[in-house]
């Protein structure tokens, strides 16, 4: 039963038919002169950001880029990227986000199956792109720091005229993270990154959009000031999520941009150094994957630097330890904390804890589907499973993608009569709160048992002394997969025979750890999802 938003916000939605480039061209309008990124000693403002990626979008034009041409950004997080990404839309090209740490060998797969024929380049990143370049369709190549301002100076200030059909052009060929396989490209057209965008805004800020005189979206904040408290045109963050990523280009970009958010870039992840800066801007809310917020509880700045303007916590990309939130909740007790559910191939979001003050926050769950979104449960046969009981996560929704890019058979097997199989091992209680147990890829089959590597993690993270945990299956043909952990610790005199003994002695004989291994830490995507396949590897 989908939850009430507190009146008079709406519980749905009529999406507007309008492309990417109406984010961009409406927050130039409504938020103009506002601060809309930081970064070291520069800032751009929201018309700043539109008038250059207007003169981005026809220096694309000018030198041969067509619409329906895909266009790679292959750079870090700099003021450059909106520009370029905003610039893409607006002359109908496909946005194609490259992770700038890509290995070579992999950089020039992705680009050679999305078929870009440009790119956006900073740095060292550069360097690889070149060495690989004859291996790809790109023939434009733009770099950051060094050609990248003199590419569209003297361009025209406005739009090209460039006809987009919302439902059939895509606006991002995105790739999956590959944590546990081979990435893939997920095709998402403009109504796509539209309606995830502003499906999240109705539920983060209490919102519903509109279209301005000139064609241009924005929002309307009818959830009141007492349940939605970090109010339009007033909100500050600190963002640390790539926007190669899916929760940095939806969120840190384009909902940033609806909701007139001021963003400070930072260079990496450094604890002592996030909290300074939190304090200066006085940000209104911090958001990120579980290993931020594992590091913020670490610091023990944390306790002494004043962020009482902090209203919002928002986790993401992989589920939360729950010692985690219970320290979040002590630290920041007036604060919403929520926990959201998603994957590249529903846009970014599917799920989400109650962002009103008023709303059920059941710690431990990710949430109900956002408005305009169903989730169900499945067996093994496809089959739907009742409330408690555990399976695979399906959902259906406008946000979900048309299709793999050239994977007909993986697109096939992965859409079934409109929902999308996730992958993802999941429960949903009566109230429909989400639960994720674990990837179906990652869980263990054990004497025929099957063992869910979360449960076993979450045990691991509770002792003290224990910062990070990680649990993976070891192949052996007479049982099927141990259970094997990888732990960072916090304390030298903890022993795995005391961890061993710890979690072994809570869990049934065919979930015990078998082996444990302490390391320095542990493997995690940009986005900062754990990579069991390279743990898997060491074994």
């Amino acid at each position: 039963m989908p939850i009430t938003l507190p009146a008079p916000v709406p519980g749905s939605l009529d999406y507007p038919e309008v492309p990417v480039g109406a984010i961009v061209a409406g927050a130039a309008a409504r938020w103009g002169e506002r601060v809309a990124y930081r970064h070291h000693d520069r800032q751009l403002t929201f018309t700043e950001v539109y008038r250059a990626a207007c003169r981005f979008a026809n220096a694309l034009r000018a030198n041969g880029i067509a619409p329906g041409d895909t266009v790679a950004i292959h750079a870090p997080n700099c003021l450059a990227y909106p520009v370029a990404y905003y610039g893409i839309q607006l002359a109908g090209a496909t946005f194609v986000p490259a992770n700038p740490l890509l290995p070579p060998a992999d950089l020039a797969a992705q680009l050679a199956d999305s078929g870009a024929v440009a790119a956006v380049t900073f740095g060292k990143a550069a360097q690889t792109l070149a060495a690989i370049q004859d291996r790809t369709a790109v023939r434009l190549v733009v770099t950051v720091g060094d050609d990248f301002d003199e590419f569209h100076a003297g361009q025209p200030e406005t739009p090209p005229d460039v006809p987009i059909d919302v439902h059939r052009a895509l606006a991002h060929l995105a790739y999956t993270g590959g944590t546990t396989g081979r990435s893939k490209g997920v095709e998402l057209p403009h109504r796509n990154i539209v309606v995830n965008a502003l499906q999240y805004t109705l539920w983060n800020n209490g919102t519903v959009p509109v279209v301005d005189p000139a064609g241009g979206l924005t929002l309307d904040q009818v959830g009141s000031a007492d349940e939605w408290p970090v109010r339009l045109g007033t909100g500050v963050i600190i963002n640390l999520t790539p926007w190669f990523h899916a929760m940095g280009i939806i969120s840190g970009v384009n909902m940033s941009m609806l909701t007139g958010t001021t963003v400070a870039l930072q260079d990496g992840f450094e604890p002592r150094r996030y909290l300074a800066e939190a304090e200066r801007l006085r940000i209104t809310s911090i958001g990120g994957a579980p290993a931020l917020f594992a590091g913020l509880v670490a610091c023990p700045d944390l306790a002494t630097r004043d962020l009482s303007s902090v209203r919002t916590l928002g986790s993401g990309a992989a589920p939360m330890p729950h010692e985690t939130t219970r320290a979040l909740h002590d630290r920041f007790p007036d604060a919403t904390i929520v926990e959201g559910y998603g994957l590249t191939e529903v846009t970014l979001i599917a799920t989400g804890g109650p962002a009103f003050r008023s709303g059920i926050r059941k710690p431990g769950t990710v949430g109900v589907p956002v408005p305009g979104t169903e989730v169900k449960i499945v067996d093994a046969d496809g089959e739907p499973l009742p409330a408690g009981e555990k399976g695979e996560v399906c959902v259906r929704g406008p946000q979900v993608m048309p299709r793999y890019h050239n994977r007909p058979e993986e697109t096939d097997a992965t859409l079934v009569d409109g929902w999308l199989h996730t992958g993802d091992i999941g429960v949903l209680d009566e109230d429909g709160y989400l639960s994720i147990v674990d990837r179906k890829k990652d869980m263990l089959l054990y004497k025929g048992y099957n063992v869910y590597p979360r449960e076993l993690e979450e045990l691991l993270m509770a002792q003290p002394g224990v910062r990070q945990a990680a649990v993976v299956g070891r192949h052996r043909t007479d049982v099927g997969e141990l259970p094997v952990a990888f732990v960072v610790r916090t304390d030298e005199a903890v022993t795995d025979e005391s961890l061993l003994a710890a979690v072994n002695d809570n869990v049934l004989p065919y979930k015990r750890i078998r082996e444990l291994y302490f390391v320095d830490e542990i493997p995690v995507s940009a986005a900062g999802k754990v990579l069991k396949r390279e743990l898997r590897a060491r074994l």
